[in-house]
């Protein structure tokens, strides 16, 4: 690792060497495919291939919602992909998403399967696929696709900036985390005064925008990601909060943040969902194990 306050950028960057810090070993300058490998296809419409960060709970919990508001169509198989061993550059992955990014899903209800990559791609097309959470009236669309869009733009500075350099990088560098602190408390400020005026944020209604934002902003201020709630004086965005646990208590956010999660307590995993009894099972588990 160079010495940040000596190095001097060369004029031509190689890439020599891993970086250090986590997903260094799977980190890499180039696209394509590293192995063969084909992906499970299960018997549902939707097959799911993601793993529990931010943006793959967007789509289990946007997959959960449609279900509970009765749309059979939208049942799924959710595939688990370990991002930290490379499966994301499966053979089988790589078709679905070029980007090497959970996570992605294919709709096997078209007379060709569909591929749909990006998770506000995905939002978006499940919405319209099945005219549910996202307003009809298009005052309301656009300001849902606004806020949807917000969050596709600022997320990567939460996560790629903030989280990566106050949780994942191998050394704390003082600059990284102060500049990307406050483009973080920024974003939670923008969001709260928002709130301030509306109950969500595309207005009235529960819509894809909350589905989009929560799983990062709401996580961040329920301190169930990067441990920074304290550091951030989350506490102080209470607008965000009261919205954060609001959405919280929805059952089908309950059941998507499970889905494809290895981590955090035991009865808040569920590593794969191929029926909507695997829930039910993981109670009863529970209340065995008890």
């Amino acid at each position: 690792m160079t010495d940040t306050e000596n190095y001097t950028p060369p004029k031509i960057w190689k890439w020599e060497s891993e970086n250090g810090g986590a997903f260094a070993k799977t980190n890499r300058p180039l696209a394509g495919p590293t192995h063969d490998k084909t992906l499970a296809v299960g018997k549902h419409p939707f097959q799911l291939y993601s793993l529990a960060t931010p943006n793959g709970v967007k789509v289990t919990i946007m997959l959960e919602e449609l279900l509970a508001l009765g749309h059979s169509g939208a049942e799924y198989d959710a595939h688990y992909i370990d991002i930290g061993n490379g499966d994301q550059f499966g053979s089988g992955f790589v078709d679905i998403n070029p980007n090497s990014k959970i996570p992605a899903l294919m709709d096997h209800s078209t007379e060709k399967p569909t591929r749909i990559f990006e998770s506000g791609s995905i939002l978006l097309y499940l919405a319209e696929k099945f005219g549910a959470l996202l307003p009809t009236d298009h005052a309301q669309r656009t300001e849902c696709l606004s806020w949807l869009f917000w969050q596709m733009g600022s997320a990567p500075y939460l996560g790629g900036g903030f989280g990566h350099f106050y949780t994942y990088a191998p050394v704390k560098i003082e600059y990284c985390i102060d500049r990307f602190t406050m483009e973080v408390k920024r974003q939670l400020d923008v969001l709260d005064r928002r709130l301030a005026e509306n109950q969500y944020m595309g207005g009235d209604t529960y819509s894809i925008a909350d589905i989009a934002i929560w799983p990062w902003y709401g996580a961040l201020v329920r301190n169930t990601v990067y441990e920074a709630a304290e550091f951030l004086e989350a506490s102080t965005y209470k607008h965000v909060n009261r919205w954060a646990d609001q959405i919280a208590d929805r059952p089908a956010v309950k059941r998507g943040r499970m889905v494809n999660r290895t981590s955090g307590p035991l009865d808040g995993q569920l590593r794969e969902r191929h029926d909507a009894s695997d829930f039910e099972n993981k109670t009863a588990d529970k209340l065995a194990a008890e």
